[in-house]
C-alpha cells in the first residue's frame, strides 16, 4: 500500500515509518524543512515538502496514495485552540480529496477529556466540551462520505529519545522547580505506551480498521501521578508534595490543566478487533531507567 503520513519525521511518525516499511508499505512522508526530508530518505521514505498549512501539499499527497495516516500536530499550547483548527483544516483538506475511494485515513487524537471519571473507552465518541483538538469530529465527517475513516486515541507515548508525552512536561516542572509535586493525593491515572506499540496499532488500524471507529493504542491501562512524581523524585534527588489545585495552577503552569486530571483508558476492544497486543517495556520501567530524561 503507498501511504502518505503526516508527521512521519517526528518521535512516533519514525516508529510508524519503520513499521510500515518493514511490512512491505510504500510511504511517502510530509516534510517541512531539510533535517525532516534527510531523515525521512535514511527511513527509506519518500518525501513530499509541505505542511500543514499547505493544504495543497496535504492534497496532493493524500491523492497519491492509497492511506493517510496524520500524525503531525503543531504542540504549542499556548494556542492550542489556533492549533486544532489548523489541524481541522488540515483533515478536511485531504479527506475531500479521498472522498468517494473507501481509502482509510486515520487522524490522531487522545484518551485524555473523553470521560467525566477519568477512563475511556473505545466506544466513547466524543470528547468533552472545550476539547480544542477537532481531529475526530473532522474525520468522521467523512465516514459516510466514501472514507474509510478511522482515529487512534494516544495515552502518553514513551519509548526513547526523553520522551513521555505529558509525563515528560511534568519531569521538567520537577526538574526546575526542585520539587516533585502532584495535585490531591495523586490518585489520577494516566494510559501510556511504548511508541513501538503505538507504531504497529497504526499499521494494524491501516491495514483492517474499520470506517468509522476510533481505536486507542493504550498498553498500560492507568499509572497514577503520585507513583510518576516518586519516581521523579528518585531520579532527581528531591522531595514529593502534594498540591491542592489552586497551588497546581501556580506551579505547573498550562499542564496544570491535565496534572489533577484521570487520563486512563482501555484497548480491550482495540486488541479483539485489530489483534494488537502491546509488548514492549512498561512506562514505568521504561522512564525509571538511568538516563531516560536528561536530569
Amino acid at each position: 500500500m503507498r501511504v502518505f503520513i503526516t508527521g512521519a519525521a517526528g518521535f512516533i511518525g519514525q516508529a510508524t515509518t519503520k513499521e510500515l516499511i518493514a511490512n512491505g508499505h510504500d510511504v511517502t512522508g510530509l516534510a517541512r524543512n531539510d533535517a525532516n526530508e534527510e531523515i525521512l530518505k535514511k527511513l527509506g521514505a519518500k518525501v513530499l515538502r509541505g505542511s500543514l498549512q499547505d493544504l495543497d501539499s496535504l492534497k496532493k499527497g493524500a491523492k497519491d496514495a492509497d492511506g493517510v495516516i496524520h500524525l503531525a500536530f503543531i504542540h504549542d499550547f499556548s494556542t492550542f485552540a489556533e492549533n486544532g483548527q489548523v489541524d481541522r483544516r488540515a483533515i478536511e483538506a485531504m479527506g475531500g480529496v479521498l472522498e468517494g475511494t473507501n481509502k482509510p485515513l486515520i487522524v490522531t487524537s487522545g484518551v485524555a477529556m473523553l470521560s467525566p471519571d477519568g477512563y475511556a473507552t473505545e466506544d466513547m465518541m466524543r470528547h468533552q466540551e472545550g476539547m480544542p483538538r477537532q481531529s475526530e469530529d473532522a474525520v468522521f465527517g467523512f465516514k459516510d462520505r466514501g472514507v474509510r475513516a478511522m482515529a487512534m486515541r494516544l495515552p502518553q507515548v514513551h519509548g526513547g529519545e526523553g520522551k513521555a508525552g505529558f509525563i515528560g512536561y511534568l519531569f521538567e516542572v520537577a526538574r526546575q522547580k526542585k520539587l516533585a509535586a502532584y495535585v490531591g493525593d495523586g490518585g489520577n491515572r494516566w494510559a501510556a505506551a511504548h511508541r513501538l506499540d503505538v507504531a504497529r496499532c497504526y499499521r494494524l488500524a491501516l491495514e483492517k480498521g474499520v470506517s468509522g471507529k476510533a481505536y486507542h493504542a493504550v498498553a498500560d491501562e492507568g499509572v497514577t501521578t503520585r507513583q510518576f512524581a516518586d519516581i521523579f523524585a528518585k531520579i532527581l534527588k528531591v522531595e514529593t508534595r502534594s498540591l491542592t489545585p489552586d497551588q497546581a495552577a501556580e506551579h505547573f503552569g498550562w499542564i496544570a490543566m491535565f496534572a489533577g486530571a484521570g487520563m486512563a483508558a482501555s484497548s480491550a476492544k482495540t486488541q479483539a478487533e485489530l489483534g494488537w497486543k502491546p509488548k514492549e517495556i512498561g512506562v514505568v520501567e521504561d522512564i525509571s531507567k538511568p538516563g531516560y530524561f536528561a536530569a
